[in-house]
């Protein structure tokens, strides 16, 4: 390994460049060595500026580039599985957005190929383990203070849904997070699923299902509930609050800057999930680095990936049919704890 680790991107489209920034301005330790997209032309755009990166239209012609020590996969979720199986056969280490795998099998097929190497090459991109509120909410949860969890109230907001956006996504995609963030938080799995839909904002597109009420139920008997509304009009906003048996912790309200003028007051809420958790996506990268360069690999594991999918599956589930859902995952390997 070189000085700098040499890091081949997948996927330059908007978290994709995001990551090359990062990657290029912010994290120490690596560079970008190559980037593969679909489109050449906004490959070329995302590395303007910085030298020695090779551009690709395939993925696997970029895990081959010269220097390439490491990988980040960036690309929409349905190539996830074929890119982490081609880095697991180089024996690459893989930081992969969420989804790990959209579908339930494909995930469980990812898991399986890491765990029959008998070591961890991939780390999943849960980033608000690395945010710091989040990382303090789970320092008080484990020291005990506030005695045993018994709900988490969650809220997901987003300004607006992108084009081709699902009421599918609405759980795979958004709650994802908070599925992780769950399981991470308590410690424990998520059991099974009910999603109750209100009437539809006037806001949302034509037949989107938006917002969604989703409850989980977890195998250490807490109760985890999810406002998800990606339609709401005036900001991003992630918020969740820890009820225990002798008290409660919230995290997520808005801190910022207070201006007065007018005869009102207002603060800025945040527009987008790269300005709320601009912070977290550094730590997370950083600290992927920082274990590669060791020549290991920590932070959220491919089983955490792989039952976020069971999971939001379920999930999707629970909301098209109306019913609850139990949650089924494969027994898990050794590898993962």
């Amino acid at each position: 390994m070189g000085d700098l680790l040499g890091v081949a991107v997948l996927g330059a489209g908007h978290m994709g460049a995001d990551h090359i920034r990062r990657l290029d301005r912010v994290v120490s330790g690596a560079r970008v060595a190559a980037v593969a997209d679909v489109d050449p032309a906004r490959a070329a755009e995302a590395v303007a500026g910085i030298a020695g990166v090779f551009t690709h239209t395939e993925a696997e012609a970029a895990l081959d580039a010269p220097g390439v020590e490491a990988v980040l996969i960036a690309s929409p979720g349905p190539a996830h599985e074929e890119a982490l199986l081609a880095a697991f056969a180089r024996g690459l280490p893989v930081l992969c957005e969420k989804p790990m795998v959209p579908d339930s099998a494909g995930a469980l097929r990812v898991l399986e190929a890491e765990a029959g190497l008998g070591r961890r090459l991939a780390q999943i991109g849960f980033m608000r383990r690395y945010d710091a509120e989040y990382r303090r909410l789970k320092a008080l949860l484990d020291d005990g203070r506030l005695g045993r969890p018994l709900m988490l109230h969650c809220t997901h907001r987003n300004v607006s849904s992108p084009p081709g956006f699902t009421s599918a996504m609405l759980i795979d995609s958004s709650v994802s997070h908070e599925i992780d963030a769950a399981r991470w938080l308590l410690g424990q799995e998520l059991t099974a699923v009910t999603v109750l839909r209100p009437r539809p904002s006037s806001g949302a597109p034509e037949g989107l299902a938006d917002p969604q009420f989703v409850l989980f139920e977890t195998d250490g008997g807490a109760l985890v509930d999810v406002e998800v509304f990606v339609n709401s009009g005036f900001g991003y906003q992630v918020r969740c609050e820890a009820v225990c048996e002798a008290g409660s912790a919230r995290i997520g309200d808005d801190h910022g800057m207070v201006v007065a003028a007018g005869g009102t007051a207002g603060t800025d809420v945040p527009q987008d999930y790269l300005v709320r958790f601009v912070d977290a996506y550094d730590r997370e990268v950083q600290a992927w680095v920082d274990a590669v360069r060791r020549g290991t690999v920590t932070g959220p594991s491919a089983w955490d990936g792989y039952a976020a999918a069971v999971v939001a599956e379920a999930g999707v589930r629970a909301s098209e049919t109306g019913t609850r859902v139990d949650v089924a995952l494969a027994p898990r390997p050794a590898l993962y704890g």
